[in-house]
């Protein structure tokens, strides 16, 4: 099973959704940076379950205690790693689902391969694993802000066919309910969006949607050609991620009803700094698969979550006719908890993608 992510900065995550709890072991972070312990906790925040009725209703504090790697909060260039207990796990809640697979979660797909599976919330397959990403990319974000402006801010674009297609905003300075509960930053779109997976949730259904993500501040010369692009390398993290359909950077298959003069972006040279520009952005800031210098920008598309309060039909590990019972804890929506684990996974790969360039350098 492969279980770590990263070339020079590495995460290798551990644990299981109803074991113990979930860590994290991250390689390669260089040694004298300060950590920002309040700050790796808030991203975990954002991510923890049962924030507002539009999620679920596990209570997890979700807070981290540090192992090793650090030496009062300044990193020593040895392996940090991290670990999140599990406090509110009601493994009894799965006993009945232990011989049966649920529709389009990973119980088949897990017993085929290795001839067992862990039953009680799907184990590594369930999406609590993220915590251990969200805390990696937390260091990376850390790392990446020591090298310049680097800037990493996902949002919620979509959810179900209620979409909000702006590119250029201000988070609001007071979040309202609606706001804080779907991390889309229009209020009146927001409160839409909650309005839907508060039905989705009544109706025991679910429905899946969008995060979009712009990155700037990477200059240009970031990322590997050929089989390493960093466009490669952002679709493999965030379609790693549970749930994740789809992964599309700058205009993405919008772009193919353009046409090439349409599509093309124009070099220019700024007169007041002689840095190098384009005047449009459609290739998202990534070009032969190495960073431009412009705002890198990607989409991310999730199917609605797979655990819904309705029963169905399914087969037991016997391949006789069954029924999951329609019960339990579930998010109607993944989407807004998923905004950190985005950005998380962004940071890694763009933390890592700056040592490469790094180590390609001639003193």
């Amino acid at each position: 099973m492969s279980n770590t992510f990263g070339t020079l900065f590495r995460i290798t995550t551990f644990g299981e959704s109803h074991g113990e709890g979930i860590g994290v072991v991250i390689d390669g972070c260089p040694p004298g940076l300060t950590l920002d312990f309040a700050a790796i906790q808030a991203e975990l925040d954002k991510r923890k379950p049962g924030q507002s009725r539009i999620s679920t209703q596990r209570k997890e504090a979700d807070t981290f205690v540090i192992y090793s790697g650090h030496v009062d909060g300044v990193t020593t260039g040895t392996p940090l790693a991290f670990f999140v207990p599990n406090t509110n796990a009601r493994s009894k809640d799965y006993d009945e689902m232990s011989r049966l697979y649920r529709p389009s979660h990973a119980d088949y797909t897990y017993q085929v391969k290795y001839g067992i599976r862990d039953h009680r919330g799907g184990g590594r397959s369930s999406a609590r694993e993220t915590i251990a990403r969200v805390i990696g990319g937390a260091v990376a974000r850390q790392f990446l802000s020591t090298l310049g402006p680097v800037k990493i801010e996902a949002w919620v674009s979509q959810i179900h066919d209620i979409v909000w297609p702006e590119m250029t905003f201000d988070w609001p300075e007071t979040e309202d309910e609606y706001v804080a509960a779907t991390r889309c930053p229009d209020p009146a779109t927001a409160k839409a969006m909650f309005e839907r997976v508060d039905a989705m949730r009544k109706a025991g259904d679910s429905v899946g949607g969008i995060i979009s993500c712009r990155v700037s501040g990477i200059p240009a010369g970031i990322g590997e050609p050929i089989y390493n692009k960093l466009s490669a390398t952002l679709g493999a993290a965030m379609l790693g991620i549970n749930a994740v359909k789809g992964f599309e950077i700058g205009s993405g298959f919008g772009g193919t009803v353009l046409r090439g003069s349409e599509h093309n972006d124009v070099y220019y040279t700024d007169p007041e700094t002689g840095v190098v520009h384009t005047r449009t952005n459609h290739n998202g800031g990534v070009q032969g698969g190495i960073s431009n210098g412009e705002d890198i920008f990607f989409r991310v598309a999730f199917k609605p979550t797979a655990t819904i309060l309705q029963d169905q039909e399914t087969i037991d590990e016997a391949g006789n006719p069954a029924r999951v019972i329609g019960k339990g804890r579930h998010d109607p929506c993944v989407v807004p908890r998923a905004v950190p684990i985005v950005e998380a996974m962004a940071a890694l790969v763009l933390a890592d993608h700056w040592m490469l360039q790094q180590a390609r350098k001639r003193n």
